[in-house]
């Protein structure tokens, strides 16, 4: 039987995932006029880019209505999720306004920073992390507990934003991500806001979803996918990172193991080159699996694929023995699946392609 605080918390994050998935959804098209407005659009041309008529941008606005609408009736507020918010605040304007006018980078990475150093002055923190080398052995970090901190908040969220190429992409693994890390908290003691962050969170993608897939009516921007990985890394320092068991450790890491991955490979990849890290390019990911002649929605597919066996990764640490079943057999169903579409459509595609020839 669920204990009745277990079953409150449960119906909270469910009613902020249901407020949070409405409001975006009421305020999208709101958004995508004023993005019209103001010019605020992703146009065609860069090489990187693979849409070819220009699409409106700024989502990221009407993600964090939703998040905010699943959010402040139904968590309370205690000082660093006030910080969480307040940086969120900080970012969305941040995005909001490289929407329109695009930015330097160098101007967004103080921005982001100045996002990071909120949240950890409001008690964000990372303060032990676990020995490789022991499982189950923490390392206290001291006095390190703040830049580590904030290199990690820096770096998911423009791990998020350096993943945003595709319509409905970036949406849809932070969704995926929220779903793993909020299966996880409910595990755990003491992560009752956390839960309902993330379920505000998720959401807000969902409700976002519908006007962002392929072909995508509108882009969630800088304000978006920023916003997005700034959330995700405060939230799982809050929830998964003070808790003092191993497996909460590797929690955030596997649920946001594809966008942590992609970016990394990116920025090895580049300096391997000799080119600007900072630099976009035509290397992700996605854009990989673009050129093997899969097609937007297929690749995206995989993507979330891929996202949800990460994801499913985690929450089997956490979970017993006949919830692991179930979950094995769900990754497997669903790599059974992508792989049922996307091969036979690539197949159809060669031989479409021999035929022409």
């Amino acid at each position: 039987m669920i204990p009745a605080i277990a079953l409150r918390l449960r119906l909270r994050v469910i009613l902020a995932l249901l407020a949070a998935a409405c409001v975006c959804m009421a305020a999208t098209p709101l958004v995508r006029r004023l993005a019209l407005r103001l010019g605020a659009m992703d146009m065609p041309g860069e090489s990187r880019r693979v849409h070819t008529t220009p699409i409106p941008r700024m989502g990221g606005l009407a993600i964090f209505l939703g998040f905010l609408a699943g959010v402040l009736p139904f968590a309370s507020l205690p000082m660093p999720v006030r910080g969480v918010l307040l940086g969120s605040l900080i970012i969305v304007a941040l995005g909001a306004v490289d929407d329109v006018v695009s930015l330097k980078p160098w101007v967004k990475l103080i921005f982001q920073c100045a996002a990071a150093a909120v949240a950890v002055a409001f008690g964000v923190r990372i303060h032990l992390l676990t020995n490789p080398r022991i499982l189950g052995e923490v390392i206290p970090l001291g006095d390190l507990s703040i830049p580590v901190t904030l290199v990690w908040i820096v770096g998911i969220t423009n791990a998020l934003n350096l993943i945003d190429g595709l319509d409905g992409l970036a949406a849809g693994v932070s969704g995926i991500g929220c779903a793993s890390m909020l299966a996880v908290s409910l595990f755990l003691p003491q992560a009752s806001d956390v839960s309902v962050l993330l379920g505000a969170l998720g959401g807000a993608c969902l409700g976002f979803l519908p006007f962002n897939r392929n072909p995508a009516r509108i882009f969630m921007g800088d304000s978006g996918a920023l916003l997005l990985g700034y959330i995700l890394s405060t939230v799982s320092v809050l929830g998964l990172f003070k808790m003092y068991t191993a497996v909460t450790f590797a929690v955030p890491l596997l649920a946001l193991a594809l966008p942590l991955s992609d970016t990394l490979f990116a920025i090895v990849r580049r300096l391997y080159h000799g080119e600007d890290p900072m630099k976009a390019d035509r290397g992700h990911i996605h854009h990989r699996l673009l050129a093997l002649g899969l097609n937007q929605k297929q690749a995206v597919a995989v993507l979330y694929a891929v996202s949800a066996i990460f994801g499913l990764a985690a929450v089997l640490l956490a979970a017993n023995g006949s919830v692991r079943f179930w979950l094995l057999l769900l990754a497997a169903a669903a790599a059974l699946a992508v792989w049922l579409w996307v091969v036979p459509a690539r197949r159809r595609k060669e031989n479409e392609k021999q035929k022409d020839g």
